[in-house]
């Protein structure tokens, strides 16, 4: 079978009863909900939203991020766009990117369309989420290297899946919307650090409901556009990684996801949790003498700004992060990665106590901490993959809602959550609740 049939007969029968992959799928629709609504008053969140308001016909359609509804390839495009432009979801490490934003805006919106209900969303999202993980893992990291960006790339085929789901598209085709998905499907690193990153989730989830309507109509593609000699993967630089594609729908990768708890680049998160552990044991920042740092040395050219200046600089430096957290800063919240924590004259001191040492021996995922403080040397490692378990998740996800939307809105969203997840909440309530301006 081809790599398109092979994902689209996982994608229509999969029977999504693995209750790790649930709880896993209802957590990163929380964790997705809670970073789009705060994300909605971003520019670039601004702008996608005033595009869809443009080209919707009428009061109908998909809901959208901070009010209004459009057609639900449009929601898709600003509903990924705003819920990726704090960079704060999920990352996936086998995927190389961030799943839920692709995935979900494309379920959702075609849920919301279609009136699906509870069951039919879930199980839409969870082959989705997974598609996305599998068909990255599939490119793997050379098609990374070469500049492309999977949330952008592999995202959309796991939206293609979620929506053609949704949808109820046959295996056949299923087939042609992934095989369709293939020559639109983009997203490039050069956008880091411009709204063109966020756009790249917004364009994958477009992406997704467009094949899958598409491929509804009777739209044709060649069966091998995705790892045919000009297929997506060979002309992408993908490593046609065939492994990624074994125990579908018996092996669930997705729950190996990774959530933000710092709202900062995920390259520093592994190193703050151990810092956290350290700081948790007493550390007293006034004690500290001098501070040593080993990641992946892959990190250091991506988040190791020794002096920032400014509050984007912060979420890419490991030396004022690390003093951040040791002094009891809320790496969490927003708006302490400003320019005034830069310059800020207790962390600065501390910031310049910090050495940064590469350790080829670790994993992307992977940190360790030493501290020499009073004379006593401490130590803490900490592998951000390591955190799998879903009742220690939830109240950390609580918690950063809490910080981000405030307490009362933070539950609200919780309860219309934990509704859907038991079957008796629908789609459309979360549409709703994301749908609702911020106060």
């Amino acid at each position: 079978m081809t790599v398109a049939q092979t994902l689209a007969q996982f994608a229509v029968n999969a029977e999504v009863r693995d209750a790790r992959m649930r709880s896993f799928v209802t957590l990163s629709l929380f964790d997705w909900a809670t970073v789009g609504i705060a994300g909605t008053d971003e520019p670039v969140a601004r702008a996608a939203r005033s595009m869809a308001l443009e080209t919707a016909a009428s009061n109908q359609g998909a809901t959208l991020f901070g009010g209004g509804r459009a057609s639900a390839a449009a929601a898709a495009l600003a509903n990924g766009t705003t819920s990726h432009a704090l960079d704060y979801d999920d990352t996936h490490f086998g995927h190389i990117g961030h799943p839920s934003v692709a995935v979900i805006p494309a379920a959702l919106a075609s849920a919301e369309t279609a009136k699906a209900g509870p069951e039919q969303f879930l199980d839409a999202v969870a082959v989705g989420l997974e598609t996305a993980c599998r068909i990255g893992a599939w490119l793997g990291r050379s098609h990374y290297e070469a500049g492309f960006h999977q949330t952008g790339t592999s995202g959309a085929f796991g939206a293609t899946a979620a929506a053609a789901r949704i949808y109820g598209l046959d295996a056949e085709t299923m087939a042609e919307a992934l095989c369709l998905t293939a020559t639109r499907a983009a997203g490039l690193k050069s956008q880091f650090g411009t709204m063109g990153k966020p756009l790249n989730a917004g364009f994958a989830a477009e992406v997704g409901v467009t094949s899958a309507l598409l491929a509804r109509l009777g739209t044709h593609s060649a069966p091998d556009a995705i790892e045919g000699v000009q297929g997506f993967g060979p002309t992408h630089a993908g490593s046609a990684e065939t492994a990624a594609l074994d125990g579908l729908g018996t092996d669930w990768v997705f729950p190996r996801i990774s959530y933000k708890f710092h709202a900062c680049c995920h390259g520093l998160h592994a190193m703050l949790e151990a810092a956290r552990e350290l700081r948790a044991g007493g550390l007293v920042p006034s004690d500290i003498e001098h501070i040593a740092i080993g990641t992946h040395p892959r990190w250091l050219a991506v988040c190791n700004k020794a002096e920032p200046t400014t509050g984007l600089q912060a979420k890419f430096s490991y030396r004022l992060t690390a003093a951040m957290m040791l002094s009891g800063v809320d790496t969490a919240a927003l708006d302490v990665y400003s320019d005034a924590t830069c310059a800020q004259g207790d962390l600065c001191t501390l910031r310049d106590r910090v050495a940064m040492q590469p350790d080829d021996t670790l994993s992307d995922s992977e940190a360790w901490v030493k501290v020499i403080a009073g004379g006593e040397t401490l130590e803490a490692h900490h592998d951000i993959r390591s955190d799998a378990d879903p009742a220690g998740i939830a109240p950390r996800l609580r918690a950063k809602a809490a910080t981000l939307l405030g307490r009362k809105a933070a539950e609200d969203l919780w309860a219309v959550i934990a509704l859907l997840g038991s079957g008796e909440g629908t789609p459309s309530e979360l549409a709703q609740r994301i749908g609702c301006e911020r106060d």
